[in-house]
């Protein structure tokens, strides 16, 4: 066994040598014969070299596996960063976008569902907000879809008329999509604004309750 041990020392310092001492300087393969033959005198200290080099070997192979997967999950974040940034600017578009035509829809006279002023029988308005010091009466006189009250030193704006419930529920939630969020509908009848189950009892859903609160 211990013939067999001397051996494969003797190959793998061969081995070694063929590999390495192309490279190496007369001096240094000198030197390195030398070691080599202390070596062979003592195969349990080359055993033991050989496997801590066997050992530093795995131990560099399994941290290089460790760096790659490292660096994949470090693409991965920073493909993840790349598409929320572009989610965000995305929805700063949008945003912006809606905001605009928002200005646009309170600027310009808003779409009836029926022809002439309503002002007899019922009629389902959306607000839009209530104001304090800001009067914006000027603007009521032009156009019969952009109109507000004032109650309690508010003043709350309205826009659209409709004679159908569901339509003027259609149209508050485009604004709500728009960003309008507080937008809700606000009955009329015969020009006073009333409670809206005073007309529509039993008709529309509990959404449309919730917005008369």
């Amino acid at each position: 066994m211990k013939k067999l041990t001397v051996i494969l020392t003797l190959a793998m310092i061969m081995a070694f040598s063929v590999n390495s001492f192309a490279q190496l300087s007369k001096a240094e393969k000198k030197e390195w014969k030398k070691k080599a033959k202390e070596y062979s005198k003592n195969p349990e200290q080359m055993k033991q070299l050989v496997e801590e080099n066997q050992a530093l070997q795995g131990q560099v192979t399994s941290l290089k596996t460790e760096n790659t997967a490292m660096q994949s999950r470090m693409s991965d974040k920073d493909a993840k960063i790349s598409e929320l940034q572009d989610d965000l600017a995305k929805l700063r578009s949008d945003l912006s976008s809606a905001k605009a035509e928002l200005r646009d829809m309170k600027s310009k006279p808003a779409a009836s569902s029926s022809e002439g002023p309503m002002v007899d029988g019922v009629v389902f308005k959306v607000q839009i907000g209530a104001f304090r010091n800001k009067d914006l009466s000027k603007y009521f006189e032009n156009s019969e879809n952009f109109s507000g009250e004032n109650e309690d030193g508010m003043q709350k704006i309205t826009l659209g008329q409709f004679r159908d419930y569901w339509e003027a529920d259609t149209f508050k939630k485009y604004l709500r999509e728009m960003g309008v969020k507080d937008a809700w509908i606000v009955p009329y009848k015969d020009g006073v604004r009333v409670p809206i189950k005073d007309v529509l009892e039993g008709v529309i859903a509990d959404d449309g309750a919730a917005d008369s609160e």
